[in-house]
């Protein structure tokens, strides 16, 4: 990237991996930056006999790594990338809109991520169980191990075209999976390159297969292929809800998002929170499943929660991905920005006071706070994937449980309370699969799980916990 408003870097192609060898098809899909249109690379389309082939060769691949071999390529990858940081933050920036900091970051956290997994690979272990605690005093020796699950479909969102990829792809071959990547059509290119990355760093080419194309062509090939052992997906409700109808009896781990909340009881610290409640809503142009995505004030400090949160938002610079001097950039459409515009329109309509909201210029959406929004509005009630940070005001802590609880996901779940009786009891009582206490359910780690309850999912990522999911227990007797 050299100058604002374009990209320099190479026009390249996604190509299919399927046993071991790259293709490229005669038919492709443009993949297009979403500021300024301009096509920065292409993504080969595969038909149903590619994809099937490709599950296939994937399934027929037996691994003879070492968990030391396992551990060496995820550590050498990840040192690569950090060599490399920025050839993949110019990719990521110019294939889904994000700006340059948010990239940097994103290629940090992958980095992270990468050498934990590595880690975790050379801790993989299983126990052995002694068989004469019961009546037939029988002297067995029971030991189970913790083996590859087989072959990981692993289904990628636009919102992180690396780390996402990261997150599936790292455990997967950290417990001796074979695995095969379908990447968002919109942002193929950093989730590539990635791939080769590892293959450079030693990943045998025929352990891992991508086909890239259309989500219905691919996607649902995918998910009904006899050889697919496990599917592992980030992605909408909808979609995802779809796939575990189509799935049958294999193992599956869904993220599909949140309508995710940040409390602010009345004795919180409010310029922390406010501070907290703007990262969290606003990063990324909001498209971001664990952000912020309602924020549940107690009545008594909601005018002055609300004048430091617009604060916070005029602060934001936004627009440009390209520039260096912009906090987010822009949606990764026009159709997903007027969306949230029409959501927020919506909000109006219904009683909300929008107190901070730059107007809309294509795919570019600046902060939006609104107060008093009404608890049952779509903008509030669904997950709107846009940079907004909607005000709920609220009676006391009952009212935010039952706001949190009555609702369709439970993603992560933030608490501002300088009461540790109420930070307990908050703990206790949402329904959510992280309870944060003074931080936003932004926050993450890779050694903590990371998964949601009701709608927004099944099972957990994290280094280890992912680990855990993609294998599975095996019993030997002597």
């Amino acid at each position: 990237m050299a100058r604002d408003g374009a990209y320099d870097g190479e026009v390249t192609t996604a190509m299919l991996l399927i046993d071991g060898e790259w293709l490229e098809t005669d038919d492709r899909i443009a993949v297009r930056n979403p500021f300024n249109n301009e096509i920065v690379g292409y993504a080969s389309r595969a038909t149903r006999e590619q994809t099937l082939a490709a599950a296939r060769h994937a399934k027929a691949y037996e691994s003879n790594l070492t968990a030391f071999d396992r551990y060496e390529i995820l550590a050498n990858t990840a040192a690569q990338i950090e060599r490399d940081e920025a050839e993949f933050v110019a990719q990521i920036v110019a294939e889904c809109g994000a700006c340059v900091q948010e990239a940097q970051k994103e290629v940090r956290r992958a980095v992270t991520l990468l050498r934990v997994c590595a880690e975790e690979a050379r801790r993989i272990s299983g126990e052995a169980i002694p068989t004469d605690v019961t009546a037939d005093r029988k002297r067995n020796l029971a030991v189970t191990l913790r083996v590859p699950v087989g072959l990981v479909c692993a289904i990628t969102p636009f919102n992180r075209p690396l780390n996402q990829v990261v997150v599936k792809l790292a455990p997967a071959i950290a417990a001796n999976n074979s695995v095969i990547l379908k990447p968002s059509e919109k942002t193929p290119l950093s989730a590539v390159k990635f791939v080769r990355c590892l293959i450079a760093n030693g990943l045998p080419a025929r352990m891992v297969s991508v086909v890239t194309g259309d989500p219905r062509e691919v996607g649902e090939t995918l998910v009904t292929c006899p050889d697919v052992d496990m599917i592992t997906f980030t992605g909408s409700r909808a979609v995802g809800e779809r796939i575990a109808r189509s799935a049958g009896m294999i193992r599956t781990a869904f993220e599909l998002g949140d309508s995710g909340a940040l409390v602010v009881l009345d004795d919180a610290d409010l310029a922390l929170a406010a501070d907290v409640a703007a990262k969290g809503a606003f990063a990324t142009a909001g498209q971001s499943c664990r952000g912020v995505k309602r924020l549940l004030v107690q009545e008594g400090v909601a005018d002055r929660f609300a004048e430091l949160l617009v604060d916070q938002a005029k602060k934001i610079r936004f627009g440009d991905p390209f520039s260096t001097q912009n906090d987010i950039g822009c949606l990764i459409d026009e159709p997903a920005a007027r969306a949230v515009e029409q959501r927020v329109s919506e909000s109006v309509e219904s009683g909300a006071k929008l107190l901070y909201g730059p107007p809309r210029e294509g795919v570019v959406l600046g902060p939006q706070v609104l107060d008093f929004v009404p608890k049952d509005s779509a903008l509030v009630r669904e997950e709107t994937f846009g940079p907004c940070a909607p005000i709920v005001r609220v009676k006391d802590l009952d009212e935010a449980v039952e706001c949190i609880n009555g609702g369709d996901y439970g993603l992560q779940t933030g608490v501002f309370t300088a009461d540790i009786r109420l930070a307990f009891e908050a703990a206790r009582r949402i329904r959510s699969g992280a309870v944060i206490i003074n931080d936003g359910p932004q926050f993450e780690s890779p050694f903590i799980p990371f998964g949601g309850v009701k709608k927004s999912g099944l099972g957990r990522e994290g280094a280890r916990f992912a680990i855990e999911e993609m294998t599975t227990v095996k019993t030997i007797v002597f």
